[in-house]
């Protein structure tokens, strides 16, 4: 199945890319950060983020489905 996740501020510094495309077998959303995690060296632990599934809040223990858009959001500081 094909995905689409966004990366946001420190996330996407760390990835390098605002968004990328990926192939996938099912997995929950979870797994799937994990994997980016060791892809693209995120510090931030789960307990830190929040994920989006095509654009609401999601559970980590969802399953991702084909053509799903997640977003991993880092929390945000501002003044």
């Amino acid at each position: 199945m094909r995905v689409r996740l966004l990366y946001f501020a420190s996330l996407r510094d760390a990835a390098g890319c605002a968004e990328e495309e990926l192939d996938i077998a099912p997995q929950p959303l979870r797994a799937l950060y994990r994997d980016a995690r060791d892809r693209h060296g995120f510090v931030l632990p789960i307990e830190r983020l929040r994920v989006a599934r095509n654009g609401a809040f999601a559970h980590w223990d969802e399953m991702v489905a084909d053509g799903d858009e997640i977003a991993f959001i880092p929390p945000v500081s501002g003044g």
